[in-house]
């Protein structure tokens, strides 16, 4: 559940960064999959560190 949260919110960021930028809607679509795959990452090692940690 934590990894689709952190990916959502990369997407998010993604596209408000590109809007910032003055990006059409394709650089905003390039930067939400970026920022989703960059956050599902660390969201992915969140994860194994809290199952690490009750385990």
């Amino acid at each position: 559940m934590v990894l689709f949260i952190f990916a959502a919110t990369g997407a998010i960021l993604g596209v408000i960064t590109a809007k910032r930028r003055g990006g059409n809607r394709l650089d905003m679509a390039q930067y939400a999959a970026g920022f989703a795959i960059a956050f599902s990452i660390l969201g992915l090692f969140v994860t194994l560190a809290f199952l690490n940690a009750i385990a």
